[in-house]
């Protein structure tokens, strides 16, 4: 049997996992899985180069019940894969110097961690290559399952949000089940081109259910409103590198089948529909800005920096996909190309926020500060970080939510623009309380010693920086890589060049805006320390309202910060979602203790006549 790359790249993926069994927990070992995630890597680039729009099918095929289960990679799955891989990359490397040994160190199992990073690649690959309804099926069970392990792996807190997650997985599963039955009932196979070609003559009311739970099932995993709740606890109580790795890619694989289903195994004529008070493509869209908007000013009231960065996570997921609900050429390159992106600024700055952990102890925003002068690359880091994550050029985050922007003004949706601009403005707010309380500022007293990361840690850091400010000078490289994606499900792309989009009425060329930003700062700063007027003051003293603050006089006002917005914008958060959630469990709690009773009474008889008047009404329906 002939070996293509797809099974050269499971293959190497299989010894990835075996590798960490082996020696994950060893010095040497975790320097042999960065270089088999490089590996990996490279054969994922080289396919992204060659595969075209015919994609790869693997030739490891299998049959069941008659049906055939296979595994083929196309534009969108080699687009998430090289995501998932690269994200690995960086965070093998980071975790195999002295972090890991830190983490063995503190009771934690480095060889576990290292199997559970190395298992959620491999099932995230054949979730990715799916090639019909059962393979799909297959890897969003492992994928989940994988996911689970790397959160639960700390025990404690970490166990118990990770079983918060493993319920709502669980739902999400039933659901896609659901979903998956009725597609076959329709085609009589599990093939996406036969789904396809079936979906044409489904029915309005299926076509709505087909819907509902494809965004439902799909959107608990991405954290979509109302199903987010689990994520932000469960990706920040992710040991260190693992919660970069989730944060970055994890939840994006429900955008991942959302886009499948819909745009590749379902025809289009969902998109026609009327629900009676707007179109799907408006719900998804406003869908997405809620989730936009509550979460990323949740983020804001966090004063732990994992917190922080896993509320921002879902709300930049809204972005992603209030550009493709869209469905224009813009918004679809912007959504898309936001998922890269976002992966890039969300690995940094969980890797960054790791590193002050592995200094200080502590993530408290409460108890940090003035740490630039200790730690000036994992500064560096955080903000170039945070400058993508707000939006703000000369960072990729720019180019990705310009492009949203200007598909929902050419579109005159303008609510919708002012509820993503809304969300920006908090993530800015967010963002700048996460770098203020961490490195600007005084210095604390029981901080004096600290000092900046080994290199092993803060190297993948600035790579990934690097990486951010090149692809938002020059995003026409992975520009190239979304088309590929979207043309493997039909959706529109803009003409792009090297550094930006063309497009009537103004294209974007983000060399010309990162050269005038650029040599701004490089006159500022010439200015700056060429004027010599500047005075150095020692970190532990500080600067405020015209008079310097030395460090008898212990004041730091970092401490809850934004205490005032905070108290204006509290009566907004009530515990909805919270109570939201307490219900539904209170209402399964009853359902099940009804059915518990009717199962175990000692008549079964009437057990029986039940089901039996259920099934003759169904059966007439």
């Amino acid at each position: 049997m002939e070996i293509n790359t797809l099974d050269l790249l499971a293959l190497i993926s299989l010894v990835t996992v075996a590798t960490a069994l082996l020696v994950g927990g060893q010095g040497r070992g975790g320097w042999q899985l960065s270089l088999l995630y490089l590996l990996q890597l490279v054969v994922v680039a080289s396919m992204v180069m060659m595969a075209g729009g015919e994609g790869i099918i693997s030739t490891l095929q299998f049959s069941t019940v008659g049906e055939s289960i296979g595994w083929r990679l196309d534009g969108l799955g080699l687009y998430f894969l090289l995501i998932t891989v690269g994200t690995a990359a960086f965070v093998s490397f980071y975790m195999a110097g002295p972090w890991g040994e830190a983490y063995q160190r503190d009771g934690g199992s480095l060889r576990w961690l290292q199997v559970a990073l190395a298992t959620n690649v491999f099932t995230m690959l054949l979730l990715l290559a799916s090639g019909d309804l059962l393979s799909l099926f297959i890897g969003w069970e492992l994928a989940s399952w994988a996911a689970f392990w790397m959160m639960a792996l700390a025990g404690g807190i970490a166990l118990k949000v990770a079983l918060r997650y493993l319920i709502y997985a669980m739902v999400g599963a039933m659901m896609v089940f659901a979903l998956i039955v009725i597609l076959y009932g329709q085609a009589g196979s599990f093939g996406f081109d036969e789904i396809r070609e079936a979906s044409v003559q489904m029915e309005r009311g299926t076509t709505i259910l087909v819907l509902l739970l494809t965004v439902a099932g799909f959107g608990i995993k991405m954290g979509l409103l109302p199903f987010h709740l689990w994520q932000a606890p469960a990706y920040a109580e992710t040991p260190g590198p693992g919660s970069a790795f989730l944060g970055a890619i994890s939840s994006r694989l429900g955008l991942f089948a959302i886009l499948l289903v819909l745009f590749r195994v379902v025809d289009g004529a969902w998109i026609e529909l009327y629900l009676g008070f707007m179109n799907p493509q408006t719900l998804l869209a406003w869908i997405a800005v809620a989730t936009i908007i509550f979460p990323t000013f949740t983020a804001m009231r966090q004063n732990d920096a994992r917190q922080l960065l896993a509320w921002h996570g879902i709300g930049q997921g809204g972005y992603m996909l209030l550009g493709i609900a869209m469905m224009d050429p813009l918004g679809v390159a912007g959504g898309m190309l936001h998922i890269f992106n976002h992966a890039t600024y969300q690995a940094a700055l969980f890797l960054a926020v790791t590193a002050v952990i592995y200094r200080t102890q502590t993530s408290d925003l409460n108890h940090l500060g003035g740490l630039v002068v200790r730690m000036p690359l994992t500064f560096a880091t955080m903000l170039v970080g945070i400058i993508g994550l707000a939006g703000l050029p000369p960072m990729n985050g720019f180019v990705s939510k310009w492009l949203v922007y200007r598909s929902l003004l050419e579109q005159g949706e303008v609510l919708l623009f002012v509820g993503a601009v809304i969300g920006t403005l908090g993530t800015i707010l967010s963002v700048y309380k996460l770098l203020h309380n961490t490195f600007l500022g005084s210095l604390r007293l029981e901080h004096q010693a600290v000092r900046e990361v080994p290199i092993t840690m803060w190297m993948p850091m600035i790579l990934l920086s690097g990486l951010i400010l090149l692809t938002g000078i020059f995003p026409g490289v992975p520009l190239q890589w979304v088309a590929e994606a979207a043309a493997s499900i039909g959706l529109p792309m803009p003409q792009f060049n090297l550094g930006g989009v063309i497009a009537e009425g103004g294209s974007l060329d983000m060399r010309v805006i990162s050269g005038v930003l650029l040599s701004g700062f490089a006159i500022a700063a010439l200015i700056f320390y060429g004027a010599g007027s500047s005075r150095r003051v020692n970190p532990l003293d500080n600067y405020a309202g015209g008079h310097f603050l030395y460090a008898s006089n212990r004041y730091h006002y970092s401490n809850n910060f934004y205490a005032g917005l905070m108290h204006l914008i509290k009566p907004w958060y009530r515990g909805i979602f919270e109570r939201l959630e307490q219900i539904i469990l209170l209402l399964l709690a009853v359902i099940a203790d009804l059915l518990q009773g009717l199962y175990l009474q000692r008549q079964p008889g009437r057990v029986a006549l039940v089901v039996l008047v259920l099934l003759l009404w169904w059966s007439t329906l």
